[in-house]
């Protein structure tokens, strides 16, 4: 997959695009019906499999106090751009001066002049353009006047509740990882360098690796959860806490995210591992003692050896 950072002339490089327009945020099972439609279009056409999309958030530009935290790495939604069958991406800066620009030029400069789309993919809601005023109808229109195809995806239900972001996001933060996977196609999962903690987990009998992540990804809500772990190309099974280790800190203590690997030995410090969570086995809770703590972690154990998860 080619990753680009702007749009101009791209038709001189790429016949017959076929673009998909949108955030794309946890490439959920609504985006990949979009993206899995737009590369069979792109094969019947014999064309380009593109996908169009921001970096950051829109909402990180123009009212970074209501963006909503990241469902995904950048890192981790390219390689899933890329195995859905992806062939170039165009990762564009957000700016205010790209937010002003109106959707009818959006529509002529950027896909008609310089990417010389043959058709468009978008979801029903998607809007574009300064102040969002672009629309699905607006795109069918344009493309009708110069020449090219749109393709309005309608939203992918399950159990009859439509798969959204913002419900993904929701079922997260409240700790329903299982729920949410429903929803995008595979566990929640982020990634992070192992850091040095408290190296309680050596003491107990149960190391632990001490997960730092970027600030601006969700985090699961507080809680025990089955996991499983990505180190260095392995799979492992394991068992996650995030929270404040209550039953050792009082209040105010920050929260952490620390994995019990399972069927492993080594050295993890300074690597980067990616985690993901099957489900949430039990809230986090103080114990009267660190024994009745150690029997618990190891009902925890047993449970995680029972969980499958598919791969991210």
């Amino acid at each position: 997959m080619q990753i680009y950072n702007q749009w101009h002339d791209l038709k001189e490089k790429y016949k017959n695009i076929v673009v998909g327009l949108g955030n794309f945020d946890g490439v959920h099972l609504g985006h990949r019906k979009l993206i899995g439609d737009l590369v069979d279009r792109a094969g019947q056409v014999g064309g380009t499999a593109a996908v169009f999309t921001f970096t950051p958030h829109p909402m990180a530009v123009l009212n970074p106090e209501a963006a909503p935290p990241m469902l995904l790495l950048p890192s981790i939604k390219q390689e899933m751009f890329k195995g859905l069958g992806v062939e170039v991406l165009i990762l564009v800066p957000f700016t205010p001066e790209f937010a002003r620009i109106s959707p009818e030029d959006f529509v002529y400069d950027v896909l008609f002049r310089h990417l010389g789309v043959n058709t468009v993919f978008v979801g029903y809601n998607y809007t574009f353009g300064y102040m969002g005023r672009g629309t699905p109808e607006l795109l069918q229109r344009m493309g009708r006047e110069l020449g090219f195809g749109v393709e309005v995806i309608s939203p992918v239900a399950i159990k009859g509740r439509p798969v959204s972001s913002t419900l993904i996001r929701n079922l997260i933060a409240d700790g329903d990882v299982q729920e949410a996977r429903r929803y995008l196609g595979y566990c929640p999962v982020v990634e992070g360098e192992v850091v040095y903690g408290e190296r309680r987990g050596n003491l107990l009998g149960f190391p632990t690796a001490n997960v730092e992540t970027n600030s601006g990804i969700l985090i699961p809500a507080n809680g025990v959860y089955s996991v499983k772990v990505q180190v260095d190309g392995d799979i492992f099974l394991g068992v996650a806490n995030i929270g404040v280790k209550p039953t050792f800190h009082g209040d105010g203590y920050a929260r952490t995210i620390e994995v019990h690997l399972l069927d492993f030995s080594g050295d993890l410090y300074g690597k980067r591992i990616q985690v993901s969570f099957i489900r949430r086995l039990r809230e986090e809770k103080r114990f009267p003692s660190v024994d009745q703590l150690l029997e618990q972690i190891r009902r925890d154990i047993s449970q995680a050896r029972s969980d499958t998860c598919a791969s991210v």
